[in-house]
């Protein structure tokens, strides 16, 4: 690519600690590390967090490239990224603003002089940009922190947030569609309990479809397209751990979490639509009654996201008792209606009976990380605060026989790094779509009060 056309990408700290790979993934194009990027980059390097770990390999590859490339300045005068990127062909270099040369814009002197300052990474790494763009160079800020982007607009940059793992396609598979289908075709399926692919030919593997009578449409059946192409009819399932789905969209989700050949299930909602209360159903019932699964392990991320527990006063136990309260409310309301005792008993004797018979895991994502985990229901609980690069090593600790679910509302996320299409559970929802041992169903309804569901709708 002619010199004239190649973009110089100036990458802000956390688009880095967010994803280590990023470096490459600017194709042809030269990528700039102000020197406060790397300064920051050392702040970070002990965490034992998602922070830590991309910080030190960032760390690694700058290294890598400077070994590589064995001139004094290398890294200033520009690196091939490709010796750490394959694919990548632009150049990397790694600049602080006294290395800069050239003629400095008046007006951008006097808002770093008078206004700004330059005692702030964020203003140093802005400063850099500007000095970049006064050089002729087509720069890009790229940055996942808004602030730094409204400045660095405000100071005639071009600016975006780090796009790669964003789900483009603002509308989310939802996992079902609503189809007409003649009258005949409807009784058909009743029937036979499947029609043929070519029923609903667009269908993905796994999808669900609402058939609607075109003669009456009150006259509905659900189906699921199975991965050898037919569409089955879900069977209704009145009581699963004394729960009963009260909408088509939680019979959905509960016939793909009692499916043991799908081993991932992912189950996205706003609050009170059922999301947590069905996983955590479905996994009483698979592992203590049908026997498929040796115990159940449930983990939500720390929040904010990257603290251990560790910080937090008392054993393990007293700290996960606060962190996993919302567990434990579902708990109740499913094990408290197990028999006829009369009066209901609490949750937490019951589920210190099942944490001592090894039956159920109430674990940090921190200790997950590492394991292999076999033979287990796992429930990832508000997996929205996980960034897509987190979901993939959770999803990659599962071994044989193992299923887990990923349950959350992207609207609700903690990370101020993610968003409601660049967080670790969008991301998967769009990337596994269609595959055969992957589903997915999105929920609307809030079937937790009628308060709950005025909330979710009008606030």
């Amino acid at each position: 690519m002619p010199r004239s056309k190649i973009k110089t990408f100036v990458l802000d700290t956390n688009v880095l600690l967010h994803s280590a790979a990023s470096i490459g993934c600017f194709q042809d194009n030269d990528v700039v590390i102000p020197m406060a990027v790397v300064e920051e980059l050392d702040k970070f390097k002990k965490n034992s967090d998602e922070l830590g770990r991309n910080s030190r390999r960032v760390i690694r590859l700058l290294d890598r490239l400077r070994e590589l490339d064995p001139r004094p300045g290398a890294l200033t005068r520009g690196a091939e990224i490709g010796r750490i990127a394959p694919g990548a062909t632009g150049r990397l270099f790694v600049l602080s603003v006294s290395s800069l040369t050239g003629d400095s814009d008046d007006a951008v002197d006097g808002v770093f002089e008078n206004e700004l300052g330059l005692s702030s990474p964020d203003n140093r790494i802005l400063r850099v940009a500007c000095a970049l763009k006064d050089a002729g160079r087509r720069v890009m800020f790229i940055s996942k922190d808004i602030n730094l982007r409204i400045k660095a607009d405000a100071l005639g940059l071009d600016v975006m947030d780090f796009e790669t793992q964003k789900v483009h396609d603002r509308e989310l598979y939802t996992g079902f569609v609503r189809r007409m289908l003649p009258a005949d075709r409807l009784s058909a399926l009743y029937d036979a309990r499947e029609l043929p692919a070519s029923a609903a030919p667009e269908l993905l593997t796994n999808e669900f479809a609402v058939f609607v009578s075109e003669a009456d449409e009150k006259k509905t059946a659900l189906a699921r397209r199975r991965p050898d192409g037919s569409v089955a009819l879900v069977e209704n399932r009145d009581n699963v751990w004394n729960l009963s789905p009260r909408n088509k969209e939680q019979r959905m989700a509960l016939d793909l979490l009692l499916d043991p050949a799908i081993p991932l299930v992912t189950l996205v909602g706003g609050a009170g639509t059922g999301k947590t209360l069905l996983a955590l159903a479905a996994a009483l019932q698979s592992t203590l009654n049908d026997g498929r699964y040796e115990r159940i392990l449930v983990s939500r991320p720390i929040i904010p996201l990257g603290n251990d527990i560790g910080f937090l006063p008392g054993s393990k136990e007293s700290k996960l008792a606060s962190w996993m309260q919302p567990i434990f409310d579902n708990l109740e309301f499913l094990l408290g209606g197990e028999t006829d005792r009369g009066k209901r008993s609490s949750s937490r004797i019951t589920v210190d009976s099942l944490v001592n018979s090894r039956k159920l895991d109430l674990e940090a994502l921190t200790y997950i990380r590492g394991r292999s985990i076999s033979r287990q229901f796992i429930i990832i609980d508000e997996a929205q605060n996980l960034t897509p690069h987190e979901v993939k090593t959770i999803i990659s600790r599962c071994g044989d026989g193992s299923k887990i679910v990923l349950t959350g509302d992207p609207d609700q996320i903690d990370n101020p790094y993610l968003d409601a299409f660049g967080n670790g559970l969008t991301y998967t929802v769009d990337r596994l779509k269609g595959e055969a041992i992957f589903g997915h169903v999105m929920l609307h309804k809030s079937e937790r009060s009628g308060l709950a569901a005025l909330a979710a709708r009008k606030l």
